[in-house]
């Protein structure tokens, strides 16, 4: 047997056709659990700084970092956890695998080093140590050789709200996982980034059609609200 190709092909933009699936009335969500954890992937300078490193960096909304402050700080007041990671590699990246043999510049995946400017938080981050969980990562999944699966299991976690960046790369990867564990996931709209509108919009796709709820992080506020309520 043989087949034609049977492809979609269309003249829209990734974002118009992320338009049409987010406003289509018949997708079932998976919805909010019990309790929730949010995990914020790679709010650090390399990706966040225009300013100084307008090659790696990259902003979708600018009130992004805000946006997860608020929510951070509001499964905090509720006791729910909330996790902060960031991508570091050692000083000869040899711990970057594969991942890090495409290119080698100064701007280079493997060549964020720990405790470097590229490495560190953004400053806008109010991150509080004392209580959520951080740590640095070498690939893109928040789960891949970390704490974090066992730390949503002692948390009693059933829901995870990813934020960060990017888009394409770790926020998907993070959510793929994340479903992946069993977890509802969530994605706020307003909370991920990416260098460019095509990725971004068409990561958010497929998220919102196979492995996430793409809402609106005044969704996600209404929420967390109503637990404290």
């Amino acid at each position: 047997m043989r087949f034609e190709p049977t492809m979609v092909r269309e003249e829209k933009t990734a974002r118009e056709l992320y338009e049409q699936v987010k406003a289509n009335p018949a997708r079932a969500k998976f919805g909010f659990g019990s309790r929730l954890a949010i995990v914020n992937v790679d709010f650090q300078q390399a990706y966040t700084r225009p300013d100084l490193f307008p090659k790696t960096s990259y902003v979708t909304d600018p009130d992004q970092i805000a946006h997860v402050n608020r929510i951070s700080a509001a499964a905090r007041a509720l006791g729910m956890p909330v996790i902060w990671t960031r991508v570091a590699y050692k000083p000869d990246a040899g711990d970057a695998g594969v991942w890090g043999t495409r290119t080698n510049t100064p701007d280079s995946l493997q060549n964020i080093k720990y405790d470097s400017d590229r490495h560190a938080f953004d400053p806008r981050c109010v991150i509080d140590e004392a209580v959520d969980l951080v740590y640095s990562k070498r690939m893109p999944s928040a789960f891949f050789e970390s704490p974090l699966a066992s730390y949503l299991v002692w948390h009693k976690v059933d829901t995870v709200v990813v934020t960060g960046g990017s888009t394409s790369g770790c926020v998907r990867a993070t959510a793929v996982d994340s479903l992946s564990h069993g977890y509802r996931t969530i994605v706020p709209e307003e909370c991920v980034a990416d260098k460019h509108e095509s990725y971004h919009y068409a990561n958010l796709t497929d998220l919102l059609l196979k492995y996430a709820d793409v809402v609106s992080v005044a969704e996600v506020e209404a929420h967390l609200a109503s637990l404290g309520a």
